[in-house]
């Protein structure tokens, strides 16, 4: 058995990977986290500790070797400074998830892993959540370079699907099952990369212990090009009907705080082909990995009406 240290593993793309890793009966695997939202897994050993606290690291996390440590929720610097200074035993490889937007803006599109990355935060109330996300891959290398430890770095885009805690699909389940309608921007529209969640926990699957990946980033992005009226098209082929679509400028829909959560001018474009031919892995058509979000959707809301 080859153990798997997984931080965090309880929300959205980190619970999506634990459930598809389970399929996997080579891997012995451990969830290390608060212990907020427990799992409750056949298969999987929930170790509560907050990654912040050097001791509890050193108490509580077994003293195994791991073969591979996957990391969803370090978000500076420090997180991997405690994590790998404390750590009771050796780790082979670490897989970082990083963010696709740690680069700057460009005009060459689509953004490749040799881009120029953000040199300080950006403008907004969340502005330096990207830049710490650079920050924090530079840690990561230059520790993993000091204690002999293999690196991947993982640059998802807009990631969909199950367990989102972000209101993107949801935003537009509901305004579906209340007969509401859906506002967007006018033609032409920015063209944004997203990838399912299903893609990303797979491709996490795909690097374990794979020299082909070592000590490299990548860009986790399907090849398709999405706009807000692709989103459309594809809502109202899973719904099985037609959509109430009001277009509405970009400077109302910003006064009126509509909360379209995907670029209206930016194009955010990346480039997933890199990946894709180190793996030879193909990605998700955003078709399907809608369809199984809206069931996904769909079972909980009747689950929720259930228990009312």
């Amino acid at each position: 058995m080859q153990n798997v240290l997984i931080i965090g593993g309880s929300y959205f793309v980190g619970r999506v990977f634990v459930e598809e890793l389970r399929n996997h009966s080579e891997y012995a695997i451990y969830v290390m986290n608060r212990g907020n939202a427990p799992l409750n897994l056949v298969g999987v050993e929930e170790i509560v500790c907050d990654r912040h606290d050097a001791l509890s690291i050193g108490a509580f996390v077994p003293e195994l070797e791991w073969h591979t440590v996957v990391d969803f929720c370090a978000y500076e610097p420090d997180d991997i400074d405690l994590l790998l200074y404390n750590l009771p035993s050796s780790v082979e490889h670490y897989i970082y998830i990083s963010t696709a937007t740690v680069y700057q803006n460009s005009l060459d599109l689509p953004m490749k892993e040799d881009f120029p990355k953000l040199t300080g935060p950006l403008p907004g109330p969340h502005g330096d959540y990207a830049y710490k996300k650079w920050l924090t891959e530079l840690k990561l290398r230059e520790l993993c370079e000091e204690k002999g430890i293999a690196h991947t770095l993982l640059r998802p885009a807009f990631i969909y699907g199950k367990y989102n805690y972000a209101p993107r699909e949801s935003y537009f389940f509901d305004l579906i099952a209340e007969n509401r309608p859906i506002v967007v921007p006018p033609l032409p529209q920015a063209l944004f990369s997203v990838v399912s969640v299903w893609d990303v926990a797979n491709v996490c699957i795909a690097c374990l212990g794979n020299e082909k990946v070592f000590n490299s980033a990548f860009n986790v992005a399907s090849e398709e090009l999405i706009s807000c009226d692709r989103i459309i098209e594809v809502l109202e082929e899973i719904t099985s009907s037609k959509l109430d679509v009001q277009r509405m400028s970009i400077a109302d829909i910003d006064s009126q705080r509509i909360p379209l959560l995907f670029p209206l001018e930016e194009q955010l474009i990346y480039s997933g082909s890199l990946l894709q031919e180190t793996l030879t892995y193909k990605y998700m058509p955003f078709l399907e990995g809608m369809r199984r979000t809206y069931n996904w959707w769909l079972y909980v809301t009747k689950c929720e009406t259930l228990t009312l």
